[in-house]
């Protein structure tokens, strides 16, 4: 289609038109995307292999200082006169040598099979002693934590390598290694910004990155119930719980539900989402429009729903659509007697109907507010232009409000739909997954993904299945927001509205 064709389209079609050519474009997107993946491990490997290249040639090179550096830490820099490096190289590899010896190999050597030895119950004559066995949560998170200590050291110790080889290179071109005093402001000066984020990113590594790994592995055992440590060992079991939850072929309870849940979770995120952002955009520019008095007084009433906390909110709205709550008690005024209508748990439909009228009480107000700012920020010589040209209120609002709101919001939106697939609070707050159900594992029919994860972990203790749930949340949650913003405007044109 043409420019002229296009612009002759009314906005109905031109509406229609794009979402065709959206659809049309997402394999395209997915085809870049996981390229895009396959570019990441390629450039990963080769990487890794230039890697191995330098380790060998420099070890070639090396004088005796550098050749010793690949055993002992720190030579080269005590060689060269860097005498604090040396000992902070060579205290690393004490410490490391002895943390493996006395406690990082002991359950490092049981990581395979996460514990053999099971806790029972010895008689000593006729009194019963209990023996403790392995522990495989134990083995399982202190063998996480020595691979990543390994990982860390090994970083250190190729940069031991590279120090000595650096101060090698120095010493034949006649110059002195710096001092320490010299050391100390630069890392004050030129690389304060290392000296700033070195204790964050070790706390982000500790409370972080740790966790995360440890979740991870956990999707690969029988972690449950009947396999909770001490008492009893758990294992690895490969893919097994994924297995579980996308064996929908033999009609599983579990990949029933998962799938279900998935199709409302993914329905939710989206009504949920737009719905927010369309009404908070509606009543944006009904307060910001000229000609509106009181524009602060309408500003404060959202800022006031905003700020009683959402779990109040939710709470509270929970009793009020109770059969005997304060939603019927009024309708009864109305019809004359109470029409017990069960809001949040009689059909599926209304239970989700509810939620998402609800979840528009308590999101609509933080759309209005960065609405607001940003209409206030458009500039006005845009709209005096397009008046002059005579464009009217709807050719205004359709060629410079909303593109140039969308362009903004993009991230935004990304954001609140992310937020939604995990929106916990809503859904466990008012309906707490409601109605039930028989066909779905530990779900109900308004449970998403993550109250569902929620349940598994507290009220059936099935951590692996759970682990493995967040995992493919997580995929699905990446792969959207990566595909949406790697092809919105927002992130190719960055200038557009400058």
């Amino acid at each position: 289609m043409t420019y002229v064709e296009y612009k002759m389209l009314n906005p109905f079609q031109k509406f229609a038109y794009k979402l065709k050519k959206f659809i049309l474009a997402i394999p395209h997107a997915l085809a870049t995307f996981f390229k895009a993946i396959g570019r990441f491990f390629a450039k990963l490997f080769l990487g890794i292999g230039r890697g191995f290249k330098n380790y060998g040639v420099t070890f070639v090179k090396g004088d005796w200082a550098t050749k010793l550096s690949y055993i002992i830490f720190g030579v080269g820099d005590f060689s060269k006169g860097k005498y604090y490096k040396g000992i902070i190289y060579l205290l690393v590899e004490v410490f490391y040598i002895l943390y493996m010896i006395f406690f990082g190999w002991t359950y490092l050597s049981k990581f395979g099979t996460l514990g053999t030895v099971e806790t029972h119950r010895e008689y000593v004559g006729i009194i019963p002693k209990t023996v403790y066995g392995d522990n495989s949560m134990l083995i399982l998170l202190y063998s996480v934590l020595s691979i990543v200590i390994t990982v860390i050291v090994f970083a250190i110790y190729i940069y031991n390598i590279k120090d000595a080889y650096k101060h090698q290179q120095m010493k034949a071109e006649g110059k002195k290694p710096t001092s320490f005093i010299a050391d100390v402001k630069d890392f004050l000066d030129g690389k304060y910004h290392i000296t700033l984020l070195s204790l964050p990113t070790l706390l982000i590594g500790i409370f972080n990155i740790l966790p995360l790994i440890f979740m991870i592995l956990i999707a690969f055992t029988n972690y449950d119930k009947s396999h909770l440590p001490p008492g009893t060992l758990f294992t690895w079991i490969g893919l097994d719980n994924f297995s579980d939850l996308l064996n929908v072929v033999d009609g599983a309870r579990k990949a029933t539900t998962f799938m279900e849940l998935t199709k409302w979770t993914l329905l939710w995120a989206v009504v949920a989402t737009f719905s927010n952002y369309i009404l908070g955009m509606i009543f944006a520019l009904m307060i910001n429009k000229k000609g509106i008095k009181f524009k602060a007084f309408w500003r404060t009433l959202f800022v006031i729903t905003i700020a009683v906390p959402q779990f109040v909110s939710l709470l509270l709205m929970n009793q009020m659509l109770q059969q005997n709550g304060a939603i019927n008690v009024l309708l009864g005024m109305f019809l004359g007697e109470n029409p017990n209508i069960q809001f949040l748990n009689s059909t599926t439909l209304m239970a989700r109907m509810t939620v998402i009228i609800v979840n528009c009480w308590v999101g609509i107000p933080y759309t209005i507010l960065s609405m607001s700012g940003i209409l206030m920020n458009i500039p006005e010589d845009l709209y005096e232009s397009a008046r002059i040209d005579g464009a009217g209120p709807v050719k205004t609002f359709t060629k410079i409000t909303l593109p140039y709101m969308i362009f903004v919001t993009t991230p935004q939106l990304i954001t609140q739909f992310v937020g939604n697939i995990n929106n916990f609070n809503v859904i466990y707050l008012l309906t707490g997954g409601g109605p039930k159900t028989e066909e779905f594992y530990q779900a109900g029919r308004t449970d998403i993904l993550v109250t569902w994860l929620f349940n598994l972990t507290m009220n059936q203790q099935d951590y692996g299945l759970a682990a493995a749930i967040g995992i493919l949340v997580f995929i699905v949650c990446a792969t959207i927001s990566l595909i949406v913003y790697n092809n919105s405007k927002s992130m190719k044109d960055e200038e557009a509205f400058s």
